[in-house]
């Protein structure tokens, strides 16, 4: 069974609206049904639901989406649409959307080069001083 397991965003009536950004950015996404509280949606073929609750709970950084990314281009593309339109730069490759969703776009480098024992040092001063990860500048760390 497919999907067995799901994430549910909890939502201050812009379930909608966030299904459709989301959707928007990432490629084999769809909304799969919607009504006044509930809306599915896929993104990247994974499946996700957003719920209208009220506004009784916020997103934190305790949760986060984890977006491995193989290029720079990748990177800068969903850096770009997530942090559009109120959405919040954070450090180390982390951000927030509008919502208040917290990401991690990150670089699959970024483990073999934190597995060199003679760099990894570097590497990591490296993406302590970055917002948005640059994949030359942690190789070249």
């Amino acid at each position: 069974m497919a999907n067995k397991i799901y994430t549910c965003l909890w939502f201050d009536g812009q379930a909608q609206a966030a299904a459709k950004f989301y959707c928007s950015i990432f490629k084999n996404s769809k909304i799969t049904a919607d009504n006044q509280m509930v809306v599915t949606f896929e993104l990247d073929g994974k499946k996700f639901m957003g719920l209208n609750g009220g506004p009784n709970f916020k997103f934190n950084e305790a949760v986060s989406f984890v977006v491995d990314c193989e290029t720079q281009e990748e990177i800068d593309h969903y850096w770009t649409k997530l942090t559009a339109d109120g959405g919040e730069e954070g450090n180390c490759g982390w951000l927030k959307d509008k919502f208040g969703v917290s990401w991690q776009i990150v670089p699959t480098v970024l483990p073999k080069l934190l597995s060199n024992p003679d760099n990894a040092q570097n590497v990591i001063e490296a993406y302590m001083k970055m917002k948005k990860f640059d994949i030359k500048a942690l190789e070249n760390a």
